[in-house]
């Protein structure tokens, strides 16, 4: 085999249309594009959602919702997460290198969802009332 009796699969690339030339062709004349209006006209096309003038979907519904852009640098620390962890004084850095929060994380909070048996000591890190309530009845404290 040499490189000049590499040829496609037969049919995967079928031949270009070659619109505009002549009645026999099949796609003379009007090359496809039927009579007159905008369609048929070389340039002649609107943008994506355009409805002729009348005032278009996207716009006729209502503004609903808005999501943060701070949103990114908040993350959660379930209660079980913590426990695994093997340390007794925990803050952001021990958390993002433990990789139980991402990199770009400023504030991070503990929340309730799984439980903890030994004695642990947050530093910077907020923690919702019942993960508190159960940090500080382990024997540990948030500060």
């Amino acid at each position: 085999m040499e490189l000049n009796d590499i040829k496609p699969a037969d049919g995967s690339r079928p031949n270009r249309r070659r619109v505009g030339r002549g009645i026999g062709s099949g796609l003379g004349k009007t090359a496809g594009r039927g009579h007159k209006g905008q369609k048929s006209r070389s340039g002649g096309y609107h943008k994506v959602g355009f409805e002729g003038g009348q005032m278009p979907l996207q716009r006729r519904l209502p503004k609903r919702g808005f999501k943060s852009h701070l949103l990114k640098f908040n993350a959660e620390v379930t209660l079980s997460a913590l426990s695994a962890l093997d340390l007794a004084e925990i803050d952001v850095l021990a958390l993002k290198q433990a990789g139980l929060v991402a990199e770009m994380a400023k504030v991070v909070k503990v929340i309730k969802t799984g439980e903890i048996t030994r004695a642990i000591k947050l530093n910077g890190i907020g923690a919702t009332a019942g993960a508190k309530a159960a940090i500080e009845a382990a024997g540990g404290s948030v500060a």
